[in-house]
């Protein structure tokens, strides 16, 4: 779970969330929207990438208001902004607004380890995200989870959901949630081995998920493994263009609007928006279109156009995976 320091209010004028642990960095972000919206419903959030934050910008956005509405800017990727801009956030570290949560995603490193710095010594609630690397940080997360959820796990039932589900925190957290809602009594071993042994969608997802992040390596792993356990290609070949298609709604969408409105407009849920919003960057129009292609030609040689499925699915899942990065170099 994530960790906090210097004050558990979320509502702190500033929280600064350190890490690279995408679910706990939402989290972070959430659990301050939440209580803003708690103070008051009518709460304006203000989700930012650094491209989104020019100097001048959080000024902006932290003017005080005839109305002294609440609101809460989140600026993620905190350590890529510009020299302009650190410069115009750290002022407004001293002398932070009434009625504003300003959120400061970081990485940590050193990559704008100034920012950080500053942040901590003004104060800031912060919130620890540390990318979870290792099986045993990963089962204890399993055990937290459950704890939260008030449900009793036992040690063998935990373990087997880490692994069937792998390390993506999203999947473990989710699986979690769906044990306690639909099992009653102490979860064990066999329940988790009756729900995700050989979990088709779910492996599919994941698959599509690793390639439009651009992470070739671990997308060709989750495709082998999902291949082994016998998830039909045509499963693959959809979450992979379901995955390609989301990122093109959304670069297609307009800057700006809120997650509600944009889930409304796209036929998505709203947690979908952040998560797709996330994987979105360093995509181009050019990628898009390269990427539905890649996924139009492995659907085509998974459908008897091709003497290996395979081949045609990890060729998409590799040209996915650059059109993802291509944008970032």
């Amino acid at each position: 779970m994530a960790r906090k320091t210097t004050t558990d209010d979320p509502l702190a004028p500033v929280t600064l969330a350190v890490g690279q642990e995408d679910l706990l960095l939402d989290r972070a972000v959430q659990q301050v929207v939440a209580a803003a919206r708690a103070a008051d419903p009518d709460t304006d959030v203000r989700d930012l990438t650094p491209d989104a934050l020019q100097p001048g910008t959080l000024a902006e956005l932290t003017s005080p208001s005839l109305f002294a509405e609440r609101k809460v800017v989140v600026v993620r990727s905190a350590q890529d902004l510009s020299a302009d801009t650190i410069k115009d956030v750290k002022g407004y570290l001293g002398a932070p607004a009434e009625e504003i949560t300003l959120v400061l995603l970081h990485a940590g490193g050193a990559k704008g380890k100034g920012l950080l710095d500053a942040a901590r010594k003004a104060g800031a609630r912060e919130v620890a995200c540390p990318k979870m690397t290792k099986p045993a940080d990963r089962l204890a997360f399993v055990r937290s989870e459950f704890r939260t959820s008030g449900r009793s796990a036992t040690p063998e039932a935990c373990q087997a959901l880490v692994d069937a589900i792998g390390s993506d925190l999203r999947e473990l957290a989710s699986a979690v949630s769906q044990l306690a809602a639909d099992v009653e009594g102490t979860i064990d071993e066999a329940v988790v081995g009756r729900y995700y042994t050989g979990r088709a969608e779910a492996s599919s997802f994941t698959v599509a998920d690793r390639a439009v992040e651009g992470r070739a390596a671990e997308a060709l792993e989750a495709l082998r493994w999902a291949m082994a356990t016998g998830v039909a290609p045509v499963l693959i070949t959809s979450a992979l263009a379901q995955g390609v298609r989301a990122i093109g709604k959304l670069a297609s969408a307009p800057r700006g609007a809120r997650p509600g409105d944009l889930a409304r407009e796209l036929g998505m849920p709203p947690w979908k928006i952040d998560r797709v919003r996330q994987q979105m960057r360093g995509w181009s129009a050019d990628g898009v279109s390269i990427a539905l292609r890649a996924v139009a030609e492995a659907d085509a040689g998974v459908k008897g156009g091709g003497d290996d499925p395979e081949y045609a699915l990890e060729k998409a899942v590799v040209t996915i995976a650059r059109a993802a990065r291509a944008g970032r170099s």
